[in-house]
């Protein structure tokens, strides 16, 4: 699974576009030769699960999804402000067994942030996944 926000957390993913973005970047993972499994999110980030090749290059296919994805936006004039993705993602890793619970969890994540924010979420995933970091090079969050 991937996760990425909009630049400086900007809550510009509205519900009048949030469906054609998904079915867009549906299109470049499949594209691709991967698997979507899930996609969904909030007005400031998304999550992103698929089944992934060994002979795919995850930074590739990200780099790819995020560029592609900010200039449909632009050309379909979705946004009325300036859209870009921030730079960075979190990618974690599931086993077969995981699959449902993730799916699950990927499509209900409005509801989860009713209740967290995305700083919280994404601290959860690296605590959960052992991931040292650096706040430094985390995303910028503005709460």
């Amino acid at each position: 699974m991937v996760v990425f926000a909009v630049q400086n957390r900007k809550a510009l993913i509205l519900p009048s576009f949030e469906e054609r973005l998904y079915k867009y970047i549906t299109g470049i993972v499949q594209n691709q030769g991967q698997k979507l499994l899930a996609i969904n999110g909030t007005t400031d980030h998304i999550h992103i699960f698929f089944g992934m090749k060994p002979t795919c290059r995850l930074s590739d296919l990200v780099r790819d999804i995020k560029s592609d994805s900010s200039v449909f936006i632009k050309e379909n004039k979705l946004s009325r402000f300036k859209f870009n993705w921030q730079e960075g993602y979190g990618a974690f890793s599931y086993s077969y067994s995981q699959k449902q619970d993730v799916i699950e969890y990927v499509m209900n994540q409005k509801k989860h942030h009713k209740k967290r924010t995305f700083r919280q979420e994404y601290l959860d995933f690296l605590k959960k996944f052992n991931v040292d970091y650096n706040e430094k090079y985390l995303f910028d969050f503005f709460d």
